[in-house]
């Protein structure tokens, strides 16, 4: 009866660390994208350019992109939680210094400040899963940030409609104060420890950079890298597509590009369980072969069978993405130990968002390349679909790429973590040797 009631309250405890790093990951994600939908206003709050409101969002991207690593470092150094809970504090703080802001560049600033918070909270929320989560569940733990990170982004948009009519602009920053507040007391109550010894403070800071050389790490960041780019592709060609192709209205392109979203909610534990089940390499081989074969559909099928054509490419493209989420995540931070974590997951976000910038940026310019001479919207039809499938062409052969990079010969010190499952035979007594590698080895 007594380790019954103790298996119960460890899995409630269990159950309460979960729900703190989801709701950390959902602020990091909300804000990402709630701010967007406030740019219009904004234009008109501070009778500024178009150009000029944009830095709202891009100085929350380009805080968290160069934060990240920094926020794991600090992490290993001084406690996954410690720096946790002191990102949190960050991000209320510039929650209020965003929506008390009198004038843009204020405001800009208040965001990067923001940014930097949500650094922290990316960032250790996924280390601090893979730290607390038991090994049969470690792939279900990371589908469901997964699933969290996908909600969020899709939240943003509509909360701020929502919010933007009956508050103001300041409402979208004013409604993430009391969502981290509570997300700082679930961290504080939920979470174990608070910070690190001396030993592993002088390992953390003493030890050589073993992640640089570390060939299955360096895998599992440069097939991260080239999928962020293929889904960053989706959000940006395929509203010029919908539109300009298409023909049709916005709200029924923003309807249409919401079901990736959407699908990827509803597929992120689930792709998790299949890693618990199967292992990371075979749900990487799914993951990037569904990739694959999306990218393919979207240069051919919309072309075919119009937006029906688009979500059903949409629809194989998005759960190939959280497949590979779920399983590449959980290989890199595998053999990890423990006072390296945070950098790991630092350099997995990292990665991640250098692909989106590369797929906003390179993958934008193959498709204005398609379409042709001229402005964007002068193109016509068989223009537009001439550069969505000539994008998307690229896009499926980036994917081969990837799956060459996963499943190829091993190159570096390659622990070829993405190939083979995480878990550990417990019965077998070399599962309990400690695998921290020496400092002064270099060697994993």
């Amino acid at each position: 009866m007594m380790e019954q009631a103790e298996q119960q309250r460890a899995a409630g405890a269990q159950t309460g660390i979960m729900v703190a790093l989801a709701l950390a990951m959902l602020l990091a994600s909300l804000g990402t994208s709630i701010a967007n939908i406030a740019l219009p206003m904004l234009i008109e709050a501070f009778s500024a350019s178009f150009a000029q409101v944009q830095s709202v969002v891009i100085s929350y991207l380009v805080a968290l992109t160069i934060s990240v690593v920094i926020a794991g470092r600090l992490g290993d150094t001084y406690g996954l939680k410690r720096v946790l809970v002191g990102g949190l504090v960050v991000f209320a703080t510039a929650s209020i210094l965003c929506a008390v802001a009198k004038n843009l560049w204020f405001l800009s600033a208040a965001r990067a400040l923001q940014g930097i918070g949500a650094a922290c909270l990316m960032t250790l929320a996924m280390a601090l899963m893979r730290q607390t989560a038991s090994e049969t569940r470690v792939g279900r733990a990371m589908g469901l940030l997964g699933t969290v990170s996908a909600l969020g982004t899709a939240l943003g948009p509509s909360l701020g409609g929502l919010l933007i009519p009956v508050t103001g602009w300041p409402g979208i920053f004013w409604v993430q104060v009391p969502l981290a507040m509570l997300a700082l007391i679930l961290a504080l109550i939920t979470l174990p420890g608070g910070g690190v010894g001396r030993e592993t403070k002088e390992k953390a800071r003493s030890t050589r950079r073993w992640f640089m050389v570390d060939g299955g790490l360096v895998r599992n960041l440069a097939i991260n890298i080239l999928v962020a780019a293929v889904m960053m592709t989706t959000l940006v060609v395929g509203p010029f597509y919908l539109v300009l192709a298409l023909g049709l209205e916005a709200r029924q392109a923003g309807l249409i590009m919401a079901v990736g979203p959407v699908v990827s909610i509803v597929s992120g534990i689930p792709a998790g369980r299949l890693v618990d089940v199967w292992g990371n390499g075979p749900v990487l081989a799914l993951g990037l072969i569904l990739l694959t074969v999306g990218a393919l559909l979207l240069a051919f099928v919309p072309n075919l069978m119009g937006a029906i054509g688009y979500l059903l490419s949409i629809s194989v493209l998005t759960p190939g993405y959280q497949l590979f989420q779920a399983a590449n995540n959980t290989a890199a931070l595998a053999d990890v130990p423990k006072d390296r974590r945070g950098t790991v997951s630092g350099l997995l976000t990292l990665s991640r968002n250098v692909g989106l910038i590369a797929g906003a940026s390179l993958m934008g310019a193959v498709f204005t390349f398609g379409v042709g001479s001229g402005p964007l919207t002068a193109a016509t039809a068989p223009d537009v679909a001439a550069g969505m499938r000539l994008t998307f062409l690229l896009a499926s052969a980036t994917m081969v790429a990837a799956i060459g990079i996963a499943f190829g010969p091993p190159f570096g010190t390659d622990r070829r973590n993405a190939l083979v499952s995480h878990r550990q035979d417990v019965s077998d007594p070399r599962a309990t040797v400690d695998k921290t590698p020496d400092p002064a080895s270099g060697q994993t």
